[in-house]
């Protein structure tokens, strides 16, 4: 309901965010995948489960492609949808300050540019992917993942466009970003090899504890809580050894 959605964002859900499906596919011919932000523990409690989406449900649905993600592009302006200490240590993390709405600028593009570029150059021989969010994960996600395949790959604009809408599963809506990457007209790519900020490691460890309510109130109020371990093929093995194979 209304009420219901206005809640959720007045308790730190993203306006919307429950509108686009999590991950997308990876794209043909390069290493990005692109997603929608995911939420720490205590803003995923707050979403129906079948909507909860962490970032180790990110690693899981990335394998469920038989994909190994290696890098996570955080486009949003916020901290508070997760932290680096919420980002599994299998993956690395680099943020990149981006304001919705307008073209981003010629020194974001290049950071966006450099950040893929210095992760490209650091693992030659795996096939670990690239992955790019904003809020929703598609139109600055787009934006900025299309400007580096028409520069860089050297793709038709039109083609780049098309192959992130189809792998997304949603297409990009603001004008003002398809009409910049469509008048193909390229931004520079000097100074992309230069290593701008280095890769921060994830923070996490263990999958963080799900809070499951075994009872509740008439009003919908948890009266009583059980913490479980949440499932999934990232959860901590046998032997201290993570899903990722790091102790």
């Amino acid at each position: 309901t209304h009420n219901n959605k206005k809640n959720l964002k007045e308790r730190g859900i993203p306006d919307r965010w429950r509108n686009y499906r999590p991950v997308g596919r990876r794209v043909p011919g390069s290493r990005f995948i692109a997603f929608k932000t995911p939420l720490k523990p205590s803003l995923n409690r707050l979403v129906p489960g079948a909507e909860s989406f962490s970032l180790w449900e990110l690693l899981d649905s990335v394998e469920g492609q038989n994909q190994e993600l290696g890098l996570i592009i955080d486009l949003t302006v916020t901290t508070r949808y997760y932290t680096l200490v919420d980002v599994p240590q299998s993956c690395g993390y680099v943020k990149i300050l981006t304001e919705g709405q307008r073209v981003p600028s010629d020194a974001t593009i290049l950071s966006f540019k450099r950040a893929v570029r210095h992760f490209l150059t650091e693992n030659p021989d795996n096939d670990r992917l690239i992955g790019v969010h904003c809020t929703h994960g598609v139109n600055r996600t787009g934006y900025l993942l299309c400007r580096y395949l028409i520069d860089v790959d050297g793709l038709d604009p039109r083609r780049a466009v098309e192959l992130f809408n189809t792998s997304r599963g949603h297409s990009m809506e603001r004008q003002n970003y398809l009409v910049d990457l469509l008048r193909n007209s390229k931004r520079s790519n000097s100074g992309m090899d230069v290593v701008e900020q280095h890769v921060a490691r994830g923070g996490a460890v263990d999958r963080p504890l799900l809070v499951v309510a075994n009872i509740t109130t008439r009003r919908g109020e948890v009266s009583r809580e059980d913490q479980v371990k949440e499932t999934g093929p990232h959860q901590r093995r046998s032997g201290g050894r993570t899903a990722a194979g790091r102790e």
